[in-house]
């Protein structure tokens, strides 16, 4: 409410993920194998999607986002509603996502792991490097002022148009094939969940539109390129 900025919330989104399942693995018991290799997981991508964010957004001013929910909602009651709207929801949403780190914790009662736990290793390091290779090819690439009102077109960035939410989407598939491996199925809504929030609500759509009225150039790179799913660019 001081500093009229809502988009701070962005810095605690990886966090909240790295601090529910520090509960989850405090309340759970023994420390297996399993539990482990999540927790060292989880940790990883959720301080590095904080510490990135942090970088990338201190100092700029509030994220277009939450300007256009300012302004359909109006300023002068945003400050409450935002409260509502932005935190408590993120608050849920957290909850609710992080199921499949729940199932682990929840169910794995030995030290064994099974061919699954080495497939969500492989999908989570996939799409780790997806995630933070596309951030880091776009930091580079904006730091770059000759690319002012250019459009990115090489490296990750040449097979989806966005690398770094696809690779938060594997990253969370990943941790919903940990909770199968632990025998526990109905938490994969939390993997689904985000995957649609990804693709549908404050990820892809949102920021589809916006590149498309601001750089003409996207058009020609929507038409070559796929949207999420990482593929070779169409002739």
């Amino acid at each position: 409410m001081i500093i009229k900025n809502v988009s701070i919330i962005d810095l605690f989104w990886g966090m909240g993920f790295v601090i529910v399942n520090a509960i989850y693995v405090f309340n759970s018991g023994d420390l297996f194998t399993r539990k482990t290799l999540l927790l060292v997981l989880v940790s990883i991508w959720g301080l590095r999607l904080s510490i990135y964010l942090a970088w990338r957004n201190i100092g700029k001013g509030e994220d277009f986002r939450y300007q256009e929910f300012r302004r359909n909602f109006g300023p002068k009651r945003y400050w409450w509603f935002s409260y509502f709207q932005v935190f408590l929801l993120q608050g849920a949403l957290i909850m609710l996502v992080s199921l499949p780190l729940l199932g682990v914790n929840s169910q794995t009662l030995s030290n064994g792991l099974i061919w699954l736990d080495y497939l969500g290793l492989i999908v989570f390091l996939i799409g780790f490097v997806f995630e933070a290779g596309g951030d880091f090819q776009l930091a580079r690439f904006k730091q770059n002022p000759a690319n002012k009102g250019k459009v990115l077109k090489t490296g990750f960035w040449k097979y989806t148009r966005h690398p770094n939410y696809f690779g938060d989407s594997a990253v969370w598939w990943s941790f919903g094939l940990f909770s199968i491996a632990a025998g526990s199925y109905w938490p994969l809504i939390g993997s689904l969940v985000m995957t649609l929030l990804i693709i549908k609500v404050s990820g892809v759509t949102l920021l589809e539109k916006s590149l498309n009225d601001t750089k003409p150039q996207y058009r020609e790179y929507i038409q070559k390129t796929n949207s999420f799913l990482p593929w070779f660019p169409k002739k």
